[in-house]
């Protein structure tokens, strides 16, 4: 399994320079130079990261990936390790391992810096533990450790899982819901001794104590948090799914050559003592096609269903050389798929032509930017401000910009709205992404100053974006900073 793992951190590690900065990442290093105990659409961890990575090297795109491929190789490795606590042999965790590292969704979240790769990571270790901790429980060797008269392993495990879930909502907010779906499917299920420890309420109070801070900031500034996810379930995010396309999405996340192993494992474990995780899968998919969230939000629980159908599998192959070879060539099969779609392998001419865009809403995303804020440059008439129409045009001209002295830009999207409007004594802005329809209730004249080309042909977001010269506010920005804010 070492072998497998460092074979996979090694490929993510290889093409985490082509292409270029995701929108996201951007947006995260400007965020990362105006630290702050929260933000109103994310936790402070990813902004601290991409600080501390940018200060080893502030243009090596790879160094601020790096912390990326190290939780998605976490990931990797604790499913090996969840076969294994599932009673798996060798085989069985590296088929597991495999599986995770084949999927679509670990590598392609494993290639950015994003919040949800970290998200996979915390919550894959937190299910280790807790199958631990299941696994104890319904041992009566003298292995396990006696608390209150309950036989349930070690519950110093309760320590950890509080301060990675503190941590991991620090990371993301959505972790709780995860967390909260698990408790009650171990209720359900009839794991109620796992929580009879002391140390369970200690972990209750590490993990609220270690986001205290960021829920502080978000009642002090109006829960902003809570507005954006209603937001995005109304479909204002560029990955917001339908209903339908949730449930199909499912069938992706992963790769589709998974399918059958994940439902096997789903089946593996809602006949087990583990029915917890398979409950807790199904709490989870109700609840995220109700309120409308996006696919991914699930992605956290297929490496323990891989998991699980793998010990599965592995005691089907056998010794059959032949079954392995077939089942590790499926696997392998889906990795190729998995990474021509979701890793920068296709030289970037070729993706116009190819269907990843189509599939991979994220590729497009980091193709362009420097050449956008070239254009940007050129229309930049000078003492002029700059306004655009989403954080990632922002934080493209913030990070490229200073090479043709671009200003601070401002934006009303997410958090840029509250590092303030532009200068009530600007006299001339530039808009960016902005239509002329919205700019000519803000000022006596608005000049058409071009439109963003990548020049590649890509249809990202930003593909035909208009830039526009407005001159002459009729009001103060300061005014109109309330009516410009924006939460997606």
């Amino acid at each position: 399994m070492r072998v497998l793992v460092s074979v996979f951190a090694l490929v993510l590690l290889v093409t985490s320079g082509r292409y270029g900065y995701h929108r996201d990442e951007l947006y995260f290093l400007a965020a990362g130079r105006r630290l702050a105990w929260g933000y109103p659409d994310q936790p402070p961890f990813v902004p601290l990261l991409a600080r501390v990575m940018s200060a080893i090297d502030p243009d090596a795109l790879w160094v601020l990936r790096l912390p990326s491929v190290v939780a998605a190789a976490v990931v990797v490795v604790c499913a090996g390790w969840m076969a294994g606590e599932l009673g798996g042999g060798r085989g069985a965790r590296a088929l597991a391992a495999a599986a995770v590292a084949s999927a679509a969704l670990v590598q392609g979240v494993g290639h950015l810096l994003t919040t949800t790769v970290f998200d996979l990571a915390v919550w894959s270790v937190v299910c280790l533990l807790v199958l631990k901790l299941i696994h104890a429980h319904g041992d009566s060797s003298s292995s396990s450790v006696v608390v209150d008269g309950d036989t349930t392993g070690d519950p110093r495990w309760w320590l950890l899982i509080g301060v990675l879930v503190g941590v991991g909502l620090l990371n993301k907010v959505l972790l709780i819901v995860p967390v909260v779906a698990l408790v009650v499917a171990l209720l359900l299920t009839g794991q109620r001794k796992v929580f009879v420890t002391r140390l369970f309420p200690c972990a209750v109070g590490v993990g609220a104590l270690l986001t205290l801070p960021y829920l502080w900031w978000q009642a002090r500034n109006g829960w902003p948090q809570w507005e954006l996810s209603r937001a995005i379930a109304g479909g204002s995010s560029g990955t917001s799914d339908s209903p339908i396309m949730f449930v199909l999405l499912q069938f992706g996340l992963f790769g589709p050559l998974l399918v059958p192993l994940w439902v096997y494992g789903l089946w593996r474990l809602w006949h087990s003592r583990y029915r917890a995780f398979a409950v807790a899968y199904v709490l989870l998919f109700v609840l995220f096609l109700v309120t409308g969230g996006k696919a991914y939000y699930l992605g956290g629980m297929y490496p323990v269903l891989l998991a699980a159908g793998s010990v599965g599998l592995a005691g089907w192959l056998g010794h059959a050389g032949k079954r392995w070879f077939a089942a590790t060539s499926v696997i392998a099969l889906n990795a190729v798929m998995s990474a021509s779609l979701f890793l920068p392998v296709l030289p970037i001419e070729a993706i116009p032509h190819s269907p990843t865009l189509a599939i991979n809403y994220d590729a497009g995303e980091t193709i362009g930017w420097p050449r956008y804020v070239e254009q940007i440059a050129a229309a930049h008439p000078p003492g002029a401000s700059i306004l655009t129409a989403n954080y990632g045009e922002a934080g493209a001209v913030e990070h490229f910009g200073t090479e043709y002295d671009l200003p601070t830009p401002h934006s009303g999207h997410n958090a840029y709205w509250w590092w303030g409007p532009p200068p009530d004594t600007a006299t001339e802005v530039l808009t960016v992404g902005i239509d002329r329809e919205r700019l000519t209730g803000l000022c006596a004249s608005v000049e058409p100053r071009g439109v963003l080309d990548n020049g590649l042909g890509i249809d990202n977001d930003e593909q035909g974006e208009p830039m526009f010269l407005c001159g002459n506010p009729l009001r103060p920005w300061s005014q109109v900073w309330p009516e410009l804010r924006n939460l997606g």
